[in-house]
């Protein structure tokens, strides 16, 4: 079994569900299970009826709900031609409930109402790329990841619970249709005990890629992008990057966890474990070799990668009456950022100060501060940037933070990272 995954970009539109039909088709003889993401930018305009949902505002909510619609009909209509295809019925059931959800008595928590309402992203492409493989040819199945994937209640980044999991997704694959070789299923998203939908953290999907590998064995996971596959920097930052095109598990987890977009921060380990190579390639060039992640790290030293994280807080926090940073106040600071859910990108202390570093987007200073006071009391830089160099040297640090002020600096022996604005 191979494991495919395709995001975003690479469903988007109806000429690129055309692509990922002609990339399947390469391997209409050998058992696929495919993971899919959302269309486009369909999770950012469900998040927005989410937004609305619970404003209780209706003529905005209804809108972005029939905007979402006509623009699932509207992919449908250049992929099937015939318009009672049960395609079209699935899209209008799934869009008149969601439109009925706004005339129903709300969840009080609010990490349930996003799971039940964003997932469903996955839900559409999934059924619409699935009806056009089979319209062309393959022998697809469509699998339920809100039936195979198992987690607890921690709703918007629910935990995995791998043995229920393994179980489910085997007994699904048992019971399937006679010479299926194509299985599409979701990303993202999974199934409490209860039922109820969970949702595995924005940009989940190659996530539940590494799920259904560890639990089916796979022989291989391959992540199409839309890039040559990892990058040693973001082309939208940096001319001439250079392709990474082998590393190793423990550099492509630490390339994950500094902030490397490519692949998702979890997705490594349990690919690790089982010894499952992964292998980042480009659906616009499906014949190039792309990046190949195992367990040999022999050339992860041999080019230097760069992070840049944008739009970041600096947080310099100390005692209120000038005592020590010491273990007790250290717990009951990562014990408020833990509480309200805030990642912590970079952290450094001293005898009187914790300087933590935070996404600019996910954190409401106002309300942070109010909890730390008063026993804690805050400065704070908004707008900086944190570059991480992997395998850095003098010259790689001096192009990076030539001319910029530096406001907080790290390094080991691999790592440099720095604090700039």
């Amino acid at each position: 079994m191979k494991v495919f995954k395709f995001g975003g970009a690479s469903v988007k539109d109806a000429e690129a569900i055309r692509n990922v039909g002609s990339i399947l088709l390469r391997f209409e003889h050998e058992p696929v299970l495919v993971v899919v993401s959302a269309m486009g930018k369909t999770t950012n305009k469900l998040e927005a009826c989410l937004s609305y949902l619970l404003a209780q505002d209706q003529l905005n909510y209804y809108h972005t709900v029939d905007e979402l619609r006509d623009f699932h009909v509207d992919i449908a209509g250049e992929l099937f031609h015939d318009e009672h295809r049960k395609v079209f019925t699935f899209i209008d059931d799934l869009f008149e409930q969601l439109k009925n959800k706004f005339e129903k008595p709300l969840a009080e928590q609010r990490s349930f109402e996003y799971d039940q309402v964003v997932s469903l992203g996955e839900v559409l492409s999934s059924f619409i790329i699935n009806e056009y493989v089979l319209e062309h040819g393959l022998k697809s199945e469509w699998l339920d990841a809100r039936r195979l994937i198992r987690t607890d209640n921690h709703y918007q980044e629910a935990n995995v619970n791998w043995e229920k999991s393994e179980a489910l997704i085997t007994a699904r694959l048992e019971t399937s249709i006679h010479n299926t070789n194509t299985y599409i299923t979701q990303g993202f998203i999974g199934h409490t005990a209860e039922g109820f939908t969970t949702t595995l953290g924005r940009e989940g999907s190659d996530y539940s890629a590494a799920i259904f590998a560890f639990c089916t064995n796979a022989s291989e996971v391959t992540i199409w992008k839309d890039v040559p596959g990892m990058l040693n920097a973001d082309p939208k930052y940096f001319e001439n990057t250079q392709l990474l095109s082998q590393i190793s598990y423990r550099e492509a987890i630490e390339l994950a966890y500094f902030g490397a977009s490519v692949i998702h921060p979890k997705t490594i380990k349990p690919l690790q474990n089982k010894g499952i190579p992964l292998f980042v390639k480009s659906f616009l060039a499906p014949d190039e070799p792309g990046t190949t992640i195992q367990s040999e790290g022999g050339n992860d030293h041999l080019i230097p990668s760069f992070i840049v994280k944008k739009n970041q807080v600096l947080i310099t926090i100390s005692s209120a009456d000038f005592s020590f940073i010491n273990e007790d106040a250290l717990a009951k600071i990562f014990e408020i950022f833990y509480s309200n859910r805030i990642k912590i990108n970079l952290m450094q202390n001293s005898a009187l100060n914790f300087s933590v570093l935070v996404d600019g987007d996910k954190v409401h200073m106002e309300s942070l501060l109010g909890k730390l006071s008063p026993t804690f009391k805050c400065k704070y830089n908004e707008g900086v940037e944190l570059v991480t160099i992997r395998h850095y040297n003098q010259s790689t640090i001096n192009q990076m933070i030539s001319g910029r002020d530096v406001l907080l600096e790290q390094r080991s022996r691999q790592t440099a990272r720095f604090v700039i604005r």
